[in-house]
């Protein structure tokens, strides 16, 4: 008996690992935007694309950490302060919930980009969202943004 009870207390005080690999890939670096095009439909009839920030010689990164805080800097191609802000995943971690307000050149005052953007791909060295009209059900009729932003994770420096 005192030995299960032993056994049972030194299981139960052993610390457990995060082993969520979305978590751990997200939180391994920075990511530096190589990409944002913007997709024009009208139901599921794609009318036009636009890649924007061609000209930008701002880099913008978009950094995790494990305690689930977040930031980007310079957003839309425009050197401000840094935005910060949470970040989650949805239960099946597919939807990235960054909840960053950033200040774009386009709208009056701020937005928050990565609000429920879905995850189209997340590797070691990339990660791609969508954001915009990305809704599962929508009328043939009716006309869609959607916003992809491409990432690619940033060398980190190491100092000997």
């Amino acid at each position: 008996m005192l030995g299960m009870l032993l056994l049972c207390v030194a299981v139960n005080s052993c610390k457990k690992d995060n082993n969520d690999n979305i978590t751990n890939l997200l939180t391994k670096g920075r990511w530096q935007l190589a990409s944002m095009q913007v997709y024009h439909f009208i139901g599921d009839s794609q009318i036009s694309t636009d890649t924007l920030n061609t000209d930008c010689d701002t880099t913008q990164l978009f950094t995790f950490f494990k305690d689930k805080v977040c930031t980007y800097t310079n957003y839309d191609c425009k050197v401000q302060p840094i935005a910060r802000g949470t970040w989650s995943l949805s239960d099946t971690k597919l939807v990235l919930n960054a909840d960053i307000t950033c200040q774009d050149n386009s709208v009056a005052g701020s937005l928050k980009p990565f609000l429920n953007a879905q995850i189209q791909n997340l590797g070691d060295f990339s990660l791609v969202v969508q954001t915009g009209d990305t809704q599962n059900y929508y009328s043939p009729t009716q006309p869609r943004t959607i916003y992809r932003y491409a990432f690619i994770r940033q060398k980190e420096v190491t100092t000997q």
